[in-house]
């Protein structure tokens, strides 16, 4: 995904897409924290470590995603079968 520099004021700025900032949960007014790295500029909410979810939160965000919500409410059932065991 490609976005470009804008001037805003006597700063600069960038328009990050609204899917973007969906899949990230960023929204309007959000505190971010900017920080240099090799490969560029890297953009986090501040007050979270990594953009990576819980399990529960991905398992819920997938389940309500998914067209076969109903064959997500099996999980619970397949991960307690003890075949991993």
């Amino acid at each position: 995904m490609k976005t470009r520099l804008v001037k805003v004021g006597n700063s600069r700025g960038i328009r990050i897409p609204r899917q973007l900032l969906e899949l990230c949960r960023i929204a309007e007014g959000d505190n971010l924290e900017l920080q240099p790295v090799r490969e560029g500029i890297l953009i986090r909410r501040s007050g979270h470590s990594t953009g990576k979810l819980e399990w529960s939160e991905a398992y819920a965000q997938m389940a309500a995603e998914t067209s076969e919500a109903d064959e997500w409410d099996l999980w619970d059932a397949v991960t307690a079968d003890g075949l991993d065991d």
